[in-house]
This record gives structure tokens, sequence and C-alpha cells, in this order.
């Protein structure tokens, strides 16, 4: 329709009918649920929580407040709002604060009607310029949100600073029959907080001393965090009492969820010379870091922890596995658990730690974290090697015990080739084995559950394992504690007088 009305009078002609923002949000709503269509594409986890409270919210025209921890896909949800407005909209040619050509607000538009009547010029924008957003910081001002006057505006056009073309308009009326959000609300000063009253109730901005109320059409949305309320400040009672709905956020529920939108988010497929293979279980390990980590005493649970961390850690260690397959020189290579230690700094920057964690210390706490992960996924597909097992059971691991029992060690350098990665795990005895015998997997992920298997045996006290640089040793757990008492006969003899 926009490419063919250019001026008020074929906009007249065409039918057209001026709506409120949130009418227009709400028929378009109404239209994509009775299509079927995905209305938060991307938005995994909250198809029976979040997003069907959000419908009722635009459905009630109300003003929203999305309220949760970091990495919880607020801002996400809220710029996607957009597709619920119309592909384009009419408005006065010219105009700062988006004017309806029907029912005009500025004294701009007033003046250009009254002068052209049914040729004043009309153009189009689109939804995305409909929308506005500010992250709220200290430093905001009321200016910036809602206008000011400009003198130099005032001087140049030889204006009295009484006369209403030298107001400079502030960001929620450039967002006029718009969205416009808010982000971390608390962190707005009070102050400016009221200054919000009048556009959440009386839908109405006033500027500086000017008698002229510019009665907006704005449908408003925020996002805050439940930590910044003691933080860093709060929301003030007559504001948090205008917003008409307040919608809880929260993490994934299950790790199928999780592992989907690491999947959706990670950058995993890098189009380059390497192909990382990552087995399923791996995946889940990942994500059961995060949720090892929002359970943890060493986290501080009120700050939460973001999706975003196993997002970035996930491209941790598949570039880990890139970087060895370049050093060989391969074109495809599995994750090994060495890899998942190659995530530390991915979870040291994202973790806020409480006093016990700060005194383990963030890096040894990222270990632990990633080491219960570990074990906690391998005992959901193996026996627990900690609990009595059957003999069959026993069997299985007891072989591959007494081979480091035997005085075997297993070496594991970072960089190692997938052949010789391949033919160490080969030659612990009885390994094989117990992969063959409990786990459903394919040819690509034996090897890389072997590894598992060693790893989650040293978890449960059953192998000693040092970190040497980039190198990881198993040996058997008796031998390598009575190794490090082993000098004491020697140390004696060079006492001997």
């Amino acid at each position: 329709m926009g490419k063919q009305i250019s001026t008020l009078g074929e906009l007249k002609k065409s039918g057209w009918v001026s709506r409120s923002v949130k009418e227009e949000m709400r028929e378009n709503l109404i239209r994509a649920m009775q299509k079927g269509e995905d209305l938060f594409p991307g938005i995994l986890g909250y198809e029976k929580t979040v997003i069907p409270q959000i419908q009722n919210s635009i459905l009630a025209r109300h003003d929203v407040i999305l309220l949760g921890l970091r990495g919880q896909a607020k801002t996400r949800i809220l710029r996607m709002l957009t597709r619920f407005l119309d592909e384009e909209m009419p408005i006065v040619k010219g105009s700062e604060i988006n004017d309806d050509p029907l029912h005009p607000l500025s004294k701009y538009a007033k003046t250009i009607i009254d002068e052209m009547g049914d040729k004043t010029p009309i153009e189009w924008v689109g939804r995305d310029k409909r929308y506005g957003e500010k992250l709220a910081t200290p430093d905001t001002t009321v200016a910036d949100i809602i206008g000011d006057i400009d003198p130099i505006k005032a001087a140049s056009k030889r204006l009295s600073l009484a006369d209403e073309d030298v107001i400079n308009y502030g960001l929620i009326p450039r967002t006029n029959r718009g969205i416009f959000v808010i982000n971390e609300l608390p962190d707005l000063q009070p102050r400016i907080q009221v200054a919000l009253l009048n556009i959440m109730q009386e839908r109405d901005i006033q500027i500086r001393g000017f008698n002229v109320r510019i009665p907006l059409d704005v449908s408003m949305a925020f996002s805050a965090n439940p930590e910044d309320y003691t933080n860093r400040g709060n929301i003030i009672t007559p504001l948090k009492d205008r917003i008409d709905s307040q919608i809880i956020t929260h993490y994934p529920r299950e790790v199928g969820i999780a592992k989907e939108i690491t999947r959706q988010e990670a950058w995993s497929d890098r189009n380059g010379l390497v192909k990382v293979h990552v087995p399923e279980i791996y995946r889940t390990i990942l994500e059961n870091v995060a949720f090892e980590a929002r359970s943890s005493e060493y986290i501080d649970q009120k700050s939460g922890v973001s999706t975003r961390m196993t997002i970035t850690a996930m491209e941790q260690i598949i570039s880990a596995a890139e970087r060895r397959a370049v050093h060989n020189n391969e074109k495809e290579t599995t994750l090994r658990i060495t890899d998942f230690y190659h995530m530390v700094p991915a979870l040291t920057g994202k973790l806020e730690l409480v006093y016990e964690g700060e005194q383990e210390g963030a890096v040894n706490v990222a270990k632990h974290i990633i080491g219960k992960a570990i074990n906690n996924t391998f005992k959901s597909v193996f026996p627990d090697p900690g609990m009595r097992l059957a003999d069959e059971e026993r069997g299985d691991y007891q072989d591959t015990l007494d081979w480091f029992a035997a005085g075997n060690s297993l070496d594991l350098p970072d960089l190692i080739s997938d052949k010789e990665y391949r033919s160490r795990l080969d030659s612990v005895s009885g390994l094989s084995d117990v992969v063959k015998n409990f786990a459903d997997n394919s040819s690509d992920d034996t090897y890389a559950l072997m590894d598992l298997v060693v790893e989650a045996l040293h978890q449960n006290s059953k192998l000693g394992k040092d970190d040497l640089d980039d190198t990881r040793s198993y040996t058997d757990m008796i031998g390598s504690m009575l190794g490090g008492m082993g000098s004491f006969e020697d140390d004696e003899d060079d006492f001997t007088l």
C-alpha cells in the first residue's frame, strides 16, 4: 500500500483506518495465532511458561516487564515484539514523532496539514523503525528519554523559548506509535523513573515549562534483574504499580532444552579446514556444567548462571579440538575430555563466587564443577563405580583397574594426534569392553566414551590423575599415593651417620 499512497488525500481514499499501537499488536497476534505461526522463533524452553504470559499481556493491551536473572533471553524477546506491528505505517512526512496523518499531534504536523490539506505528503515507516530501546544507566537524563528545549534551535530560527518548535524530542516521543523498551530498569535513577509516570498512566508528556501536553501512543516494555533491586537500585513503587504485567523468566529446566539452545546459538560449524565431531553425551556434560553451577555452594545463586556461559564454553572446547587438529594436520577430530578443561576461561568470567568459592579460587571452582558434571553424566549411562556392583559389572571395571594396578599409566597430551590417542586408549585393558557393554554409541564416539570412563574412574577416586602442564596422566590410586611416600627410606638413609 505504502508505495502507491503519497498524500493525505490518497490515504483517506484508500480507507486506511487509524488504530492504537496496542490494538495493532493485539490484532496481528491473533492473526498469527490463527495461522499457527511460531510467535517467538528461536526462543526455547518458554513454550508453556513465559510465552503464554506474553500473549495474554498483548491481548490485554498491557505494558510488561520481564523479570529474571542474566542470560534468560529477556532483551531478545522484547526486540521480537515488533513482529506484531504492521509491516508499514503512514506518517506525516518529516515528522519527528511519527505523527498519524489522520490525528496529528505535533505543531509541525498540524501546521503542514492546515497549509496543504489533502496534498500533505505522506511517508511510510517499517516496523523496525518503530522500535526504540534504552539501556538504563546512571547518567540517563529526562532530556534523553522525554526531551528538552533546544536553545540553539531557538536562536537559529529566531524563536521564543516558549515556542513549541524549539522542543528537542527525546527517545520515547520519537518512538510514538511504536514500542519503547527500557532494559535494566532498576538502574534508572528514581527521579528519572518519576518522569515515566505520566507516560505509563495518562499517556502524555510535558516538557519543561510548556503548557502543551502531547498524548503519545506507545507500548512500553521493560526488563530487570532481581539482583539489581538490592545491588544497584530499585523500581519506584508508583512506576511498578503502573506496569500492568510482570512476567518471570527462567533458565532451561531440562537438559534437552539447554542442549538445543546451545546447539542453536554456539558457533559450532566453523566452515574451516577442520570438522569437529561433538558426541551427544559430551553435549550433555556441557549443559550439566551449567546445572551444577546453578546448585553449587561456591556460586552466588542470586546472580544466576547465564545461558551465555554454555554457549561460549561450547565455542571454547570446539576451538581446543580445532587447534589440536590443525597442529596435527588433521581434517577431522572428535572432542576429548581434555577439551572440557579448556573452557575454564568461559566459566571464570561468568560465575559470581561466594566467600567459600573465592577462598577456593575461580579456576579451582570451575574445574570442580566440570568434574561433577562429568561424573554425574557418566553415572547416567554407566554403573556407579563407587557402589557395590554385580559380578559382571565389577569385572568390567576391575580389568581396567587391574591394568593400572600393575604399574601401567595412561598419558594423554593435549595435542596428541587422533591416531596416537586411540592407540593409547586401546592399550588399557578392559576399557573398550566397558563402553561396549553399557553405552549405546556410534563408532565415532567409542574413544570419546573410553576417555570419559577413565576420567570418571578418577572422579570416583578409583584412579589418580596428574595434570602436568599440557598432559593428563592417569595412574593407580594406591600406587600414586605410595609413590608420593616412596622416597622416605632414601631420605632417612641420607641422615645416617
